[in-house]
This record gives structure tokens, sequence and C-alpha cells, in this order.
């Protein structure tokens, strides 16, 4: 292989990026110029953005936050807890705006404790920004959806995501 053809190989890898489908998990190659055309995952066709939060589960935890490429938001929550409910419709509309940039994910604390004890989630309602298998941000409390867009903005400055 030339020079020429590997730096091409190399350029049009850097022009995708790896997204995790929010129906079953498969990785999906999606050129980044395309990521807001509505791609569909190509092993069930489903929407890979459909706008909303991801139900995470010990199963899927993994595809989302160490194999996909996207950034993912997080937010550690529990059915019985009155500001994570209150939160919860903020979350989803701030999916709606944030999408394609980043993915946005609910866990439940009681359901996956394992993955809210690796992450020493002490208080919930809790986001935690996750980028290639590392935490990048966190911040506790309720917000409203124009704040939790922000918080998410300024993130991924600084990090260096968006």
């Amino acid at each position: 292989m030339s020079d020429q053809s590997t730096a091409s190989a190399v350029d049009s890898r850097s022009d995708s990026v790896i997204v995790a489908c929010p129906v079953d998990a498969a990785l999906n190659r999606v050129p980044r110029d395309r990521l807001g055309q509505d791609p569909k995952c190509g092993t069930c066709h489903n929407r890979l953005f459909p706008g909303k939060a991801v139900d995470m589960t010990a199963a899927n935890f993994e595809r989302h936050t160490v194999k996909s490429e996207l950034p993912v938001v997080i937010d550690f929550w529990a059915a019985w807890c009155g500001p994570c409910r209150t939160m919860s419709p903020n979350f989803e509309a701030a999916a709606k705006i944030l999408e394609p940039r980043v993915r946005m994910a609910k866990l439940d604390t009681e359901a996956v404790p394992e993955i809210s004890a690796r992450y020493a989630v002490r208080s919930i309602p809790t986001m935690i920004m996750i980028h290639k298998g590392r935490e990048v941000a966190r911040t506790s409390g309720a917000m409203p959806t124009q704040a939790i867009v922000q918080w998410i903005g300024n993130a991924l400055a600084q990090a260096r995501l968006g």
C-alpha cells in the first residue's frame, strides 16, 4: 500500500465516527458530515439519534461509553427520587437539542448499582459525561433544560470535544 493510499485510509476514518445504536448497541461507522442527516443503524435499521435518552444497562454500557466515539452524558437517577423525576423531562428535552453532538443516556442506579458504584455516584440526580471510557465532567442536582444544555456545552468545550 502506498503512503498516499495509507493517508487516504486514515483520513477517511477520521472523517467518520463510531456510534452505538440506541436500540441494539450495534456499532455503526457514520461519516461526520452525515451525523445530522438522521442516520440509521446498519443492523436493526432504527434511527441512531431518536432525540431521546438511551436506557443504559449493564449489557449496553460499554458499547456506548467505551466503544462509541461520541461523548455520552449519563443521568444517574432512581424512581424514588423526586428531583430525578422532576429533571427527567428536562433531560429528554436536552437530548432533542444536543443530538447528534452527544449521546444522552439514563442509568437507573437501583437497576445497575455496580456501575453507580464504579463511578462513585453518591447523590442523585448526577450527570456524568464520559468519552472513550474516561469521565470528563460531572455535576449533581436537578436542572432545567437550558442549564443542562449549557453545562454540556461548557463540558464539551473544556474537554475540547465540541
